[in-house]
């Protein structure tokens, strides 16, 4: 088998990144290791930012997105039993976000990949890219039992942190940069009417919880929680409970609670490998970082690595320049770390750390209070939230 970009991880960013290719007539296969119904089992992030928004709409699977998704203007920050609203289409000069599940996003990007008579292979075991410090790397892989060769001029990791992609480069080529966080999120997916239009981030001496949704009949509930503790810990009876702990008084009285359709915890950690290419591997999403989820730069980062890879392709195919690829690692990693930096910053601000001193917890005091007295803190918040410049 042979084309011209190989594609590891038929999760959002690679399925991206095949369909935007596609559309420039630069072919690729996908290989995936679970089925498309695991694929599309995973409940995500659904928070998009305004670049990642107008990507969709350039592959040209917008549709649906822009018929269902939940355009939101601001989202709020509760402390101290009250709530202040960030204006995030007013502080950056009419720029916004949109609430759309990572599951639907992902299932229209199949589903386009499907009506073009895409190649995505599934169920795909032993994937091992090779020769990848040469003009002829390539890919071998099993697929229905058989052994097969996918023979390309560029390899693309797209297939997470556990994947094969980032592991293929030598350890003394490769840095990583980590921090773990002493806590995770517990989530719960309900089919009850979301408590707010928009998304409340609720700090809490409790611990952190978020107010999200999929859609007006679909709600996402999160608390921090000690890494220690499992799902069985939790019942439904007790995540309603301890969230309303965490909300305001009016909030809490008009939380609408049902039983759970999706339970699980998320540990938190920050994670960058530099550089996101070898050779003709490059790396992209959560293959090379991951952060936190209070920011909602995860999903968002990865379509940036995209959008940067998909005009390099382009430039190389259509145009015989490199420039684009040859930049790659540091154009990606510069946008990388301001996420990061976001990410960590809404992670400090808003969860209670069990090692805080208490000189530590009044800087978090005294941070909140200088957020909501400055407009141009406001305006930082509010640009890095909608998504930063390409």
């Amino acid at each position: 088998m042979k084309t011209q970009v190989g594609i590891i991880g038929g999760g959002p960013s690679g399925l991206l990144l095949s369909q935007l290719l596609h559309k420039q007539g630069i072919a690729n296969v996908v290989l995936e290791k679970h089925t498309r119904e695991y694929v599309l089992s995973r409940i995500r992030a659904g928070v998009l930012e305004h670049g990642f928004a107008d990507l969709m709409r350039e592959a040209g699977v917008a549709e649906r997105m822009d018929r269902e998704g939940e355009i939101h203007d601001g989202f709020e920050i509760a402390d101290g039993g009250g709530r202040r609203r960030v204006d995030l289409k007013g502080l950056t000069g009419g720029k916004t976000v949109i609430v759309y599940g990572q599951t639907e996003l992902t299932r229209d990007l199949y589903d386009a990949r499907a009506a073009a008579g895409g190649t995505v292979l599934h169920e795909v075991d032993d994937v091992q890219p090779h020769d990848l410090e040469t003009d002829a790397p390539f890919i071998t892989f099993r697929h229905n039992g058989e052994n097969q060769r996918l023979d390309c001029d560029y390899v693309i990791g797209c297939d997470g942190f556990h994947g094969v992609s980032r592991k293929s480069i030598p350890k003394d080529r490769l840095r990583e940069f980590e921090r773990v966080y002493p806590f995770g999120w517990l989530g719960v997916l309900s089919r009850t009417k979301p408590v707010s239009p928009e998304l409340i981030y609720a700090r809490h001496e409790r611990g952190f919880a978020l107010c999200s949704l999929r859609s007006q009949v679909l709600s996402r509930y999160y608390i921090q929680v000690p890494l220690s503790d499992t799902v069985d810990d939790w019942s439904d009876d007790a995540f309603w409970r301890e969230l309303k702990h965490r909300l305001p008084a009016d909030v809490a009285a008009n939380l609408v609670t049902g039983p759970s359709i999706e339970k699980s915890i998320a540990p938190l950690r920050s994670f960058v490998a530099e550089p996101m290419r070898y050779g003709r591997l490059f790396l992209a999403g959560d293959a090379a970082h991951i952060v936190p989820p209070t920011g909602a730069r995860g999903l968002n980062s990865a379509a940036s690595d995209i959008y940067y890879l998909y005009h390099a392709l382009v430039d190389h195919y259509q145009k015989g320049d490199d420039g684009g690829l040859d930049r790659y690692s540091e154009k990606a990693l510069a946008r990388v770390w301001k996420g990061q930096r976001f990410s960590w910053w809404m992670t400090t601000l808003l969860h209670t750390f069990p090692e805080s001193s208490a000189f530590e917890r009044r800087l978090q005091d005294t941070d909140l209070a200088y957020l909501f007295s400055s407009e141009k803190a406001l305006g930082s918040l509010a640009e890095n939230y909608v998504g930063l410049p390409f």
